[in-house]
């Protein structure tokens, strides 16, 4: 059973929902993100970078409670102007993204620490503890979270239905952003936020599709705030985490591509002949990106070649092994370049698969990567089977849409 919370939103006036609105500020190239804040007043940036216009001595340490509190005093200085108001009554939120034709419509809500540690919210990504501790202790001190967790779950005809009837209605916001992308926001209230809520109830489990850092901070943080507060009554927000529910069906899943520094003292010949072993290796005519599973494309020494499985590494039971990222890591990256430790290794870099097989190949022309590997994007069921066995997707395997803009649906944790 999927339980989902409504809850009263902190979000922009109607007029400025689409200069509010913002990607994570690290996405934006120091220039870019320059110029929304000099040009910009009502940016959410300003509440997460609240430093932009204080002189380098002054400024606080990165990830500090003294950081912390400013980003808090900010947000409050946001309300106290009116470019923030709080829903009046509780609210589920229904927000649409229409990127390069895909339309991806879901549910913002708070979805349920108790099903997230009884693990009916499923994971398949492992967290470094030092970045759950820093983000908790963030979420404590701002007492906010503005940026939903992406959470997929079955297809459900129900939830589709009422979707529909709800998106058929004027929208609260409707804009499009400089990146193309149009973003649409619904209030679901009174009858219809009851017939959501009903309907969520009947499905069996749901996968963190991205934000496995978010949702593991904010399970912690509602174990902290529960022992710091034994006598609450109520359903408190902060039992909950904020979620943007989504059929998997709507989910656009797509690679992360791997770009190698070094050929490790091998010449292309030599790793061409190793490739061998255990790869059908035959030559390209010029840059593509692989079309079937267990196929990956390799940009090297100005040609392209196509790497199929042989069926002698296809053969383990084991979910992680039949990944392609996996495949890549155990016959080719270690044994041949080295590359033991995704997570730590400098000799190894990732590009989305938004960039495709140009951007590696175009990274590579550059001259500081010497070898490219373009991958099959993993499916959904994949991504599932993992979680469903309590596994760990290999490192930086999945760039999944859609990406949400923060800053829309901001939920308040104490109350």
């Amino acid at each position: 059973m999927a339980k989902l919370k409504a809850f009263k939103a902190v979000r922009p006036t109607r007029d400025k929902a689409h200069l509010v609105a913002s990607r994570p500020y690290y996405t934006y190239k120091p220039n870019i993100l320059e110029a929304k804040l000099e040009d910009n007043p009502y940016t959410f940036i300003h509440i997460i970078n609240p430093e932009h216009n204080i002189s380098e001595e002054l400024r606080t340490e990165p990830n500090s409670p003294e950081r912390f509190k400013n980003v808090r005093n900010v947000f409050e200085e946001f309300c106290a102007q009116g470019i923030l108001q709080q829903e009046d009554e509780e609210a589920l939120y229904v927000y649409q993204q229409t990127k390069n034709g895909h339309v991806y419509t879901g549910v913002i809500a708070g979805a349920s620490v108790e099903e997230y540690n009884n693990d009916l919210i499923k994971k398949h990504e492992a967290t470094l503890t030092e970045r759950e501790e820093m983000f908790t202790n963030y979420l404590d001190i701002v007492g906010f979270n503005a940026e939903p967790v992406l959470i997929s779950h079955r297809k459900d005809k129900l939830i589709d239905d009422l979707l529909e009837i709800i998106c058929s209605a004027r929208p609260e916001y409707e804009f499009c952003t400089a990146d193309t992308v149009k973003h649409e926001l619904w209030v679901v209230q009174d009858v219809l936020k009851e017939k959501l809520i009903e309907a969520y109830q009947s499905i069996e489990a749901t996968y963190i599709a991205d934000g496995h850092h978010r949702s593991a901070s904010s399970a912690l943080l509602s174990e902290r705030l529960k022992e710091r507060n034994p006598n609450a009554t109520g359903d408190k927000n902060y039992n909950y985490i904020l979620g943007f529910l989504i059929d998997e069906t709507r989910l656009t899943i797509l690679e992360f591509n791997r770009l190698v520094k070094t050929m490790n003292g091998h010449t292309p010949q030599e790793i061409l002949s190793a490739l061998e072993e255990n790869f059908e290796v035959s030559k390209l005519d010029g840059a593509c990106s692989p079309e079937n599973m267990h196929e990956m494309h390799c940009c090297m020494d100005g040609n392209w070649y196509k790497l199929k499985c042989k069926p002698n590494i296809l053969k383990s039971d084991d979910v992680v092994d039949q990944i392609d990222a996996q495949i890549l890591t155990k016959y080719i990256l270690s044994p041949i370049f080295d590359i033991k430790d995704l997570k730590t290794n400098k000799d190894i870099n990732f590009i989305s698969g938004e960039e495709g097989h140009l951007g590696v190949e175009r990274e590579i022309a550059k001259g500081k990567y010497k070898v490219g590997f373009v991958l099959f994007p993993v499916t959904i069921d994949q991504v599932k089977a993992v979680a469903d066995e309590n596994k760990i997707m290999p490192p930086k395997s999945t760039w999944v849409e859609p990406k949400m803009r923060s800053g829309l649906t901001i939920y308040k944790i104490n109350e």
